[in-house]
């Protein structure tokens, strides 16, 4: 009897092998299917929606994800403004408005005055066009960065892998049912284990990706200044180049003097302690050259000295 049921346990084992591999093949032909059905479709404009957001790009994407595509949208956006408080107003309503949620923020304050936010934003990738557009028009952009990674085969071939050990995990069940020996049992439970560990592992990894492509990321840099850098046109002739460069040198000098300002401020106590250790060190050195004299009297060479 044990060895008829190793003899089966080797049989499933088996099948469950031969059905990954079934599995991998049939996720290749998928693969290739729909990358001749992407290389076939017609290179038409897509009609707009009613809000629409369908329209160009973001059309473009929508079809793509529609073929089965996987695809996740990241953007960076960095940032400056004269009107914080404004600016970060109107990126909360942005948000809220195309359907997204923020991941994370912080604000912080230097010595300066100026605050700088940082936001992680997570849109619905049909907006995603859409928020970095209107986010843009918000402030003044100094750099922006957008990238797209796709996330396809990866996805798939997890995909793959988790149907061919749900498949072995139930072989593996229905085998359990019908164990008779408590070393066989202890066999098939511990191969559930490992099966069950694998399934929920793979899980995790499509949750996530199905999370990454459903919301896009965008990283929002925003700092607070005085006055806007890069607004001018840029310079053509040698006058406008000079008084360009000489404006420049103005507002990077009062800006390094309200920064020196600034940091005297915050350390002024230090300073005046070091002010009081060199006066005392210097009269302590005085009255290490004149030890024999009093100090009036030493006061009193002094001047006749500077006679």
């Amino acid at each position: 009897m044990k060895r008829r049921w190793n003899w089966l346990l080797a049989v499933v084992l088996a099948v469950s092998l031969l059905a990954g591999c079934g599995s991998g093949m049939k996720q290749e032909s998928a693969a290739a299917d729909m990358a001749e059905t992407e290389m076939s479709m017609p290179m038409e404009a897509p009609a707009a929606t009613e809000e629409g957001f369908n329209s160009g790009t973001g059309g473009i994407r929508a079809q793509r994800q529609e073929t089965g595509e996987k695809l996740i949208y990241t953007a960076e956006l960095r940032m400056e403004t004269t009107e914080f408080d404004r600016t970060a107003a109107a990126i909360e309503d942005l948000t809220a408005e195309c359907g997204g949620y923020f991941e994370s923020s912080s604000v912080s304050s230097w010595g300066r005055g100026y605050r700088d936010a940082s936001y992680t934003v997570r849109v619905p990738a049909e907006r995603y066009d859409d928020f970095l557009t209107r986010a843009g028009e918000l402030c003044h952009v100094l750099n922006k960065q957008a990238y797209t990674d796709n996330v396809t085969e990866a996805y798939y071939d997890v995909d793959g892998r988790l149907k061919t050990q749900q498949t072995k995990l139930e072989r593996l069940q229905a085998l359990l049912a019908r164990a008779e020996s408590m070393e066989d049992i202890i066999t098939i439970e511990s191969a559930i284990s490992d099966t069950e560990a694998q399934i929920e592992s793979l899980s995790g990894q499509l949750r996530r990706y199905d999370a990454l492509v459903a919301y896009s990321t965008v990283n929002i840099s925003l700092q607070e200044v005085y006055k806007l850098s890069n607004v001018e046109e840029a310079p053509t002739t040698f006058a406008s180049r000079l008084g360009g460069a000489f404006s420049d040198g103005w507002w990077n000098f009062l800006d390094s003097m309200e920064d020196l300002a600034v940091g005297f401020a915050y350390s002024w106590m230090w300073w005046l302690a070091l002010a009081v250790v060199v006066i005392l060190a210097v009269r302590a050195v005085r009255r290490k050259k004149l030890p024999g004299l009093p100090l009036h009297k030493k006061k009193k060479d002094d001047k006749q000295d500077g006679t």
